[in-house]
């Protein structure tokens, strides 16, 4: 029986769309699926939901069963032959709230603060750990596990586990199956999504959309880029900021606008206030969105188990469809979040990179795509290196290199001087207290 471990099972809508795509999904629906968490609570619900799910679609095939606390998490692995990673260390109080409000005194405003950014650097910092105690436990009770890791910082988290473990590990996001559906979508140009062939690569939340052609082969890049110009001079919405990019990069990148706007020193501007209204840039938008999840939870859990007749639909997510391809030797095509290693020629040997990969029996296959156009590169460098600084901080557990990830990282250097970033970094550290208390 194929085994399945969900590590940070209380996420509890992303637990239901991953296994309940596993459910919908003739070679895995007669699985054993271990739902791991901290929060018994939230435990609990996932377990009623998912259980509601295994009955309705499933005649009950899958066999659930619950393992709470670190106590416990040894045994939620054993014998795994895939494990989705969706945790979120610290959770919105307190250290969700500390990454927004000290660099908020400091006059560094963000977004989504998961991702880049000092808020990004410090989910980094504070994730890593618990991502090693993973790791430990997955080489002793199943070493030949798949791991397959959905939380952010992406790249952080992704690189730190396939440069410094020995495990299976592939990183996944929700952006690049739906970048170019999105982007046709709002420029009213949905006749061209049947058929589409497309290339992503880069890094994630800012892989870009590098060629795309309709199902006859023609490129669609001169109307998109024409389309794009006149929305963003015409009127108001929710993707300004990536537009932009396509004005003046030439292209389109994967994740949202509310979360490339922190990744750059372009548009959140204390100087240039202005620009956040010009580009519709919400800030704080990762709080409230945690504010209203919390608030609205009890009545959206009522409405996901409709006394019991919850049902679902497979969806896009790829971690399903990974599974099915290793387990049935299908060849699937992911775009996969890897170690660089000569897959952008471009970046970094170091950088994790979100590439084409092809998955089959053999595990995921990363491509070769050659050289990003170098306005691009340049782009994704100015996160990488961050990024690669994080990873170095976290593994040496020096606070320089958490100063110097902070100092490179281009929107906090482009408001805060060295002392404020160092000050700030000081501030941070010191009040996530046990999750940091390692940094000298």
């Amino acid at each position: 029986m194929i085994k399945i471990t969900f590590m940070g099972a209380g996420s509890t809508i992303f637990a239901r769309n991953v296994l309940g795509d596993c459910m919908c999904t003739p070679a895995l629906r007669d699985c054993e699926i271990a739902l791991y968490d901290i929060d018994e609570t939230r435990l609990e619900e996932s377990e009623i939901i998912l259980s509601a799910i295994n009955k309705n679609i499933n005649d009950g095939r899958s066999v659930i069963k619950t393992f709470l606390g670190v106590e416990n998490r040894k045994e939620a692995l054993r014998g795994a032959n895939f494990v989705v990673n969706a945790i979120q260390v610290g959770g919105y109080d307190p250290c969700t709230i500390i990454d927004f409000e000290i660099p908020k005194k400091y006059g560094l405003r963000q977004t989504i603060a998961d991702t880049l950014g000092i808020g990004g650097i410090m989910r980094g910092l504070r994730t890593i750990p618990v991502m090693k105690e993973f790791a430990d436990d997955m080489e002793e009770v199943c070493p030949d596990a798949w791991f397959l890791n959905y939380t952010n910082p992406m790249a952080i988290l992704t690189g730190y586990m396939q440069r410094y473990t020995k495990i299976k590990t592939v990183g996944l996001c929700h952006s690049v199956q739906v970048c170019s559906q999105y982007l046709l979508k709002n420029l009213d140009m949905e006749d061209k999504l049947e058929g589409r062939k497309e290339l992503i690569a880069g890094i994630n939340h800012m892989g870009w959309l590098l060629e795309i052609y309709d199902k006859e082969g023609n490129d669609l890049y001169t109307e998109i880029r024409k389309r794009a110009a006149e929305k963003n001079a015409t009127e108001k919405h929710w993707d300004m900021v990536r537009y932009e990019y396509i004005k003046h990069l030439g292209y389109y990148c994967t994740e949202s606008s509310e979360h490339n706007a922190e990744y750059n020193p372009l548009f959140i501007k204390s100087k240039y206030p202005e620009l956040i209204e010009k580009f519709n840039i919400p800030l704080d938008e990762y709080p409230r969105r945690c504010i209203n999840q919390i608030a609205g939870w009890e009545k959206e859990k009522e409405n996901i188990l409709k006394n019991g007749e919850v049902t679902h639909k497979r969806s896009s997510e790829y971690a399903s469809y990974i599974m099915e391809a290793i387990v049935t030797d299908k060849p699937f095509k992911i775009g996969g979040n890897v170690i660089n290693s000569g897959l952008i020629d471009n970046l970094p040997a170091d950088a994790c990179v979100e590439v084409p990969c092809m998955v089959d029996a053999m595990g995921v296959n990363p491509c070769h795509v050659g050289k990003l156009p170098p306005q691009l590169a340049a782009m994704n460098m100015t996160n990488i290196n961050p990024q690669l600084l994080t990873i170095e901080a976290a593994v040496t557990k020096k606070k320089e290199h958490v100063y110097q990830a902070a100092m490179l990282d281009p929107h906090t250097a482009a408001e805060l001087s060295i002392d404020d970033i160092i000050a700030m970094c000081d501030e941070l550290i010191e009040a996530h207290g046990e999750y940091m208390k390692d940094y000298k």
